[in-house]
């Protein structure tokens, strides 16, 4: 097969949706195969060895959610003619579908590997992995996630061409907000240059939140990330609120802590205020955990 139909059919992955949910199970897992095969593992790989693996790739990357199925990706991404899983016995389907349990993964030892058609097309095209995992990346995590994604699963893309940028989004947001951070201020320039000040998505533009003001924030590096990762968010109204599983001394009460319940620094204008609806999909979609308890004046 052609690169560029095995570049469509990684494009079109099925992933799953309920309304704005976010599920980034297949892509995870995907690049999780991707950085084997590029560190040389090219048999493969045995279900109850990517599990736990792949399970906490899914909490601190996916939504916040009370249980975590890594046997869904494992065996719908045959769905999408990407992905083979083989087995020593049959395994029984679900009553309700064709899934089949992850008890059932693991007692009969499923391992699962690119298609034939894949395979050959990643060994005939040596640069096709990096151009992959850029697209998933582009595609289901916000910007300031990548390093953090390739760094976990052991990825690199040095072979993967330059990222087109939002300039004109950045430009509307950090007008907006008047050059400076929305949560705590910072706005140090080198000249005349903004440095490490970003323009961070609210609803990420891979959930289809739009490119404008009242779907951003200016927000400095460090707010950027722990926002994207979900160890704060900003409630309808304007309320910062920090996650309770977030934790740390002093960069946490500096960075984090000290803004919590307070409210952003509004843009210049009230139609660019965040709307509630992005900040709604936040707070459900990328928080992690509950808002911290705010001790009342008797405790």
């Amino acid at each position: 097969m052609h690169t560029a139909n095995i570049t469509s059919l990684f494009e079109s992955l099925g992933v799953w949706s309920r309304g704005d949910q976010r599920a980034p199970h297949k892509p995870l897992l995907v690049l999780l195969a991707l950085a084997r095969w590029q560190q040389g593992r090219r048999d493969p790989i045995r279900f109850a060895q990517v599990d736990a693996e792949l399970t906490t790739l899914l909490k601190e990357f996916g939504p916040s959610r009370q249980s975590f199925h890594s046997e869904y990706p494992f065996w719908r991404l045959q769905n999408d003619g990407v992905w083979v899983v083989t087995s020593e016995q049959p395994m029984k389907p679900r009553a309700s579908n064709n899934d089949v349990l992850k008890s059932e993964l693991i007692a009969h030892h499923a391992k699962g590997e690119f298609a034939a058609d894949v395979q050959a097309a990643l060994v005939a095209d040596p640069t096709l992995v990096p151009k992959l995992a850029a697209l998933l990346l582009e595609r289901h995590f916000p910007e300031s996630l990548h390093p953090d994604i390739l760094e976990v699963v052991g990825l690199s893309l040095s072979m993967a061409g330059p990222k087109a940028r939002d300039s004109k989004f950045r430009q509307r947001i950090l007008t907006a907000y008047e050059y400076r951070c929305a949560v705590c201020g910072f706005d140090v320039r080198l000249g005349s240059v903004s440095i490490a000040l970003d323009a961070a998505h609210i609803r990420w533009h891979q959930a289809g939140g739009p490119a404008e003001e009242s779907n951003g924030l200016a927000l400095c590096v460090i707010h950027h990330k722990t926002f994207d990762l979900g160890a704060f968010t900003v409630a309808p109204g304007g309320t910062i609120l920090v996650s309770d599983q977030a934790n740390g001394s002093e960069g946490f009460e500096a960075t984090l802590l000290r803004n919590h319940t307070r409210t952003i620094r509004p843009p210049q204008r009230p139609e660019w205020k965040p709307a509630p609806e992005y900040l709604e999909w936040h707070g459900r979609e990328v928080f992690k955990g509950s808002p911290r308890h705010v001790p009342s004046p008797s405790e």
